[in-house]
């Protein structure tokens, strides 16, 4: 009688990536909402409208993976808070673009300082060099999802 077929949880890649991913995540929104009043995912959407500004929600939802109710929710409390400006986008006036506030930049710089602290920390038992290797492998993966992503079992 077999055994039935079971994940090594210490080996399978999938659950290392989304274990290290919430615990940072909590940690993060924790820290984030004591000492900033916002969460990680609003420090996402400030974070990425620091790198591109006016642009639309739907960018921001593909370019970071959130699904677009988690991105509307959180940019709807950080324009209530007046770290973002809603304006109509200028090259199609049936969409609108979000662009950082004088009060988002500020917000975004104070809570930068501490997400490269918390990076710093994280990466202190690698060298530069697996730094190096790390970003490249998370690379490699990243641009595998779409393959992973199209698999279907049925097929």
């Amino acid at each position: 009688m077999s055994a039935e077929p079971q994940l090594n949880l210490s080996r399978y890649v999938p659950a290392l990536l989304n274990f290290l991913s919430n615990k940072l995540s909590a940690g993060a929104s924790q820290c984030y909402r004591k000492h900033f009043g916002i969460g990680v995912v609003e420090w996402r959407m400030l974070s990425m409208l620091a790198v591109e500004n006016d642009i639309t929600a739907n960018r921001i939802s593909q370019t970071i993976g959130l699904d677009k109710s988690a991105v509307s929710r959180s940019l709807q409390a950080l324009e209530k808070a007046g770290h973002i400006r809603s304006q109509v986008d200028t090259k199609d006036a049936r969409r609108n673009t979000v662009s950082l506030t004088a009060s988002g930049k500020a917000l975004h710089a104070r809570v930068l300082k501490v997400a490269l602290e918390r990076e710093r920390r994280l990466l202190s038992g690698l060298s530069e060099a697996e730094v190096d290797t790390l970003i490249e492998l998370l690379g490699r993966l990243h641009a595998q999802v779409p393959n992973v992503n199209e698999y279907d079992p049925a097929q």
